[in-house]
Formats: C-alpha cells, structure tokens, sequence
C-alpha cells in the first residue's frame, strides 16, 4: 500500500494530473516490485468496468439539460415568481436570488452552472436595485453551492457509483439539508439589508412592473419552469423512473421548453450543447473509471482496513471523526474539485464511517455540503470565478467579501452534520 500511496503523491507534487497519477500509482509497484496483490489485467478490467455504468449516463444528461435551461430564460422566469413574492420586503430580492439557486439546482445538478445561469440574470438586475456590486456577486457564487445539494446532484451520482450507495436515496437526502442551507442564506441576507440598507424606492418600482404584469401572466409564465423539478424529482421518488431515466427525460423536458414553449433556444442550437456536454462529461467518466480501478486496487492491499484502523485509534468517538473529516475536506476543497476528492476518498473513508455508526447516506450529506463550500472558498472557487467574471470584480476582493456567507454555510453545515435528521428523516 505504501508504494501505491507514494506514486499516487508524487504524481501530484510533480504535477501530473489526477487521472495520470491514480494510473501510475496502481500500475508503477506492479512493475517495480513485482506485487503479486492484483495484475495489469485486473487494472484494465477495473478501469472498463468503472466506465461501463449505467449509472454515469446521468451525469452527461444532467449536464445537458442544465445547459439548455440555462439558454432557455428559465433562470429569469423563477426569479420574477419569487421578487413577485417578495415585494417590497427587507432582502426580499437577495432572498429571491437564493431561492431562484435553490429551484435551479434542482434542474442543473451543478453549482457553476447554477452560479451562471443565475448570475447573468440576477446580478445586473440587483446593481440597478442599488445593491452593492461585490455583495451581489458573492450572494449568487454562495448560493449556486445549492446546485449541488438539491436533487439532481451530479456529485451525488460519483458519491453513489464510487460507494455502492443508493444514488435515488442520496438525492432524496439533499432535500432537507439544502432548504437549511437556504435560510440560513436568506437570514442573513435579511439581517445584512437591514444593516446596511435598500433603495426602497427602485425596488418598489421593481415590484409594481411585476405586479402589473399581473400574478396570473407570471406564475403562467414560469409555471414551465417550476414544473421541470417536479417532474424529475417527483418521477424518481415515486419509483416510476430510476435517476438515469430522469436525467434523460429532463434532456427531453428541456428541449421541448426551451426551444417550443419559450422559444429562447434556437432548434439548430441543440446539437452544439450536446457537443459541449460531451466535452464536459468525458473527463469525469475517465476520472471515475480511473478512480474504480485505484480504489479496487486499495481494496486488494487492505488499505481501507488499514487506514479505518488509523482513524478509529486516533480519533475515536464519531464526534472527533465528524470534525476531522470536516476539516480535511473544507481544505481540499478550497484546493481540488468535489470529483477528484469524492472519487478518490469516498472509497476509502465511507467504511470507517460505517464502522462509527454513520449512515453512508448522511456521510455523503456530509461530505457533498463541505465540497460545496470549496467551490466558494478562494484560491480555487470555481463559483467565484464563475460570478466574478459576470461582475467584473478580482476574485480575492469577491471571496473576501464571501467570507461572511462561507460561515454561515460552514455553520449550517454543522448543523447537517451533527443532526442526522435532516439527512436520513426523507429517506
């Protein structure tokens, strides 16, 4: 186990990518010492194996649906259902820019995509509000963290293949956890408003060009767009369909509004996103046929049991295993993808939880939350640079001013963590 780990370590500090060095660090002993624990036989088996799944069709057709809701005015159309709400109150409309994240997560599955997609929308439209510019930005970024908890969750699905757990039961588990996470978010907004204050008057404004609209043109308008989770999450709790099935009926649902009903997408457009959604998935399913083959490749040498072993004797209660895990993966993921970290630790770690008496599901909760909270943290936030890039503001000043909203994701995390009925109550 050891040479396997110090190939797989070295490959990092010598800079090759993720893939290159779980590669070289099963097959490297093999030709170097000779080990006798598994064959370059069994590394290729395991590697086509990982990439035969059925399960991993979901990933690519969760992708594209996102990508063509997000040309098809969907974002927009949520947001004005809940600023209508809203009206006129304290942080009404940040709390709609994180309610609308919380929605459209639950048809992307992806928190860039769901900083994107909301972002060119809700930022501009909250400046001219007379909101601050970086607090806009950093709103949106911490709220997109919602694309990957709510149902679909693309980090959900590697979790599910790389651990053997029930990627329809994780999905009903993120439910809860991601509605806490969203008030938190919308209370603090609230509390930042009334520090800091509105223009009362142009949101006011705002309010009555929605209602003139009339209630009735709006929620018909976006009765499209508020119906496509219904439709996935509701086929895949209620059995009719398995959570592969749903991600290819959301590509069909999102086609058939985006390009018929609003009409935003044009017909000849559909083939070029199916083309980038390719591009998007084909590095995740070489990561998770790679990363099947690195963890059987542990599992032969024992490592799970030896490093299980590790962490019960030294930290041996499931609190201080609860907060260790927390810690290490809050730093990864202010460094490495949710992918690569589920991919390559969820195999390894899910037996100890097990071992402590967490449920599989809850620790996947878990971990899925405090990765989301990587894609915000600088250096590496991928959302930040997402709504930096739409704001036109340095990342540093963005995650400086994400700091606030990052603790109180961190808190609404420990509340996840530590009460496993928010996890486990749906499932």
């Amino acid at each position: 186990m050891s040479a396997l780990l110090i190939f797989f370590f070295a490959g990092l500090l010598i800079g090759l990518p993720i893939i290159a060095s779980m590669a070289v660090s099963v097959v490297g002993p093999l030709i170097l010492t000779g080990s006798t624990a598994y064959s370059v036989e069994s590394f290729v088996r395991w590697t086509l194996g990982g990439a035969d799944n059925t399960t991993s069709i979901a990933i690519p057709m969760f992708i594209l649906a996102g990508a063509i809701m997000a040309k098809g005015g969907i974002s927009k159309r949520l947001f004005n259902v809940f600023a209508l709400a809203a009206g006129k109150k304290t942080g009404g409309l940040p709390c709609a820019v994180v309610l609308t994240c919380l929605f459209y997560g639950a048809i992307s599955g992806s928190g860039p995509a769901t900083a994107a997609a909301v972002g060119s929308m809700a930022i501009p439209l909250l400046i001219e509000m007379g909101y601050e510019k970086v607090f806009c930005a950093a709103l949106v970024a911490t709220s997109a963290g919602l694309g990957v908890i709510i149902p679909p969750s693309i980090p959900f699905v590697l979790y599910g293949m790389v651990s053997n757990t029930s990627v329809g039961d994780l999905f009903i588990a993120g439910i809860l956890p991601g509605i806490v996470i969203g008030l938190f978010l919308m209370i603090y907004a609230v509390v930042y408003c009334k520090i800091r204050g509105e223009d009362k008057e142009k949101i006011g404004a705002n309010y009555e060009s929605l209602k003139k609209r009339g209630v009735f043109r709006v929620l018909r308008e976006s009765f499209w767009a508020l119906l496509s989770p219904i439709i996935i999450l509701g086929g895949i709790y209620s059995g009719i369909v398995t959570p592969t099935e749903a991600a290819t009926i959301s590509v069909f649902y999102s086609i058939v509004v985006s390009v018929f009903v609003y009409r935003e997408v044009p017909a000849r457009s559909v083939p070029r996103l199916m083309t980038e959604a390719v591009k998007s998935y084909a590095p995740i399913i070489i990561l998770i046929a790679m990363a099947t083959a690195f963890s059987r490749a542990l599992t032969m040498l024992n490592a799970p049991q030896m490093i299980g072993e590790f962490i019960i004797r030294t930290f041996p209660t499931k609190t201080a295993f609860i907060l260790v895990i927390l810690l290490v993966f809050f730093i990864m993921g202010m460094f490495m993808d949710a992918a690569p970290g589920i991919a390559v630790l969820a195999p390894i770690l899910v037996p100890v939880a097990v071992q402590l008496g967490i449920s599989p599901i809850h620790f996947g909760v878990m971990l899925i939350v405090n990765l989301a909270i990587g894609q915000i943290t600088p250096p590496f936030g991928t959302n930040l640079f997402v709504t930096s890039g739409l704001a036109k503001i340095p990342v540093l000043s963005l995650g400086k001013k994400a700091i606030p909203l990052i603790l109180v994701f961190v808190l609404a995390l420990l509340v996840i963590a530590f009460v496993p009925w928010f996890s486990l109550a749906l499932v």
